[in-house]
């Protein structure tokens, strides 16, 4: 029960950093409700979902702040979703990974 409040937490706040998408993506993508992520290296935004996993927290992460991050798809120092969220305690450690492909807009 502990476990399933906290993955409920963790992605309530994922969603509230990358912010909710409705539209036809959401439509589309058939997985629930979709988030937007900013890569700035690329100038893109890409679609995201929250996976039910949290991950502890061992091995390589990417920093996600404010619902931008510096790699996306493609870019050697993607992480595959693993991202590191800061909080006010520290960091939450999450599994989302972005959706091709890319867009210039929100």
């Amino acid at each position: 029960m502990k476990r399933l409040l906290l993955s409920g937490l963790l992605a309530g706040v994922i969603l509230a950093v990358v912010g909710i998408s409705s539209g036809p993506a959401e439509a589309q993508r058939g997985r629930g409700a979709l988030g937007v992520v900013y890569v700035s290296s690329q100038g893109l935004y890409y679609d995201t979902f929250v996976s039910a996993e949290t991950l502890p927290p061992r091995g390589p992460f990417q920093l996600l702040e404010n619902g931008v991050t510096e790699f996306g798809p493609g870019d050697p120092g993607y992480r595959g979703g693993r991202w590191m969220v800061p909080n006010g305690d520290g960091f939450d450690y999450l599994l989302c990974p972005l959706l091709p492909p890319g867009r210039s807009e929100p």
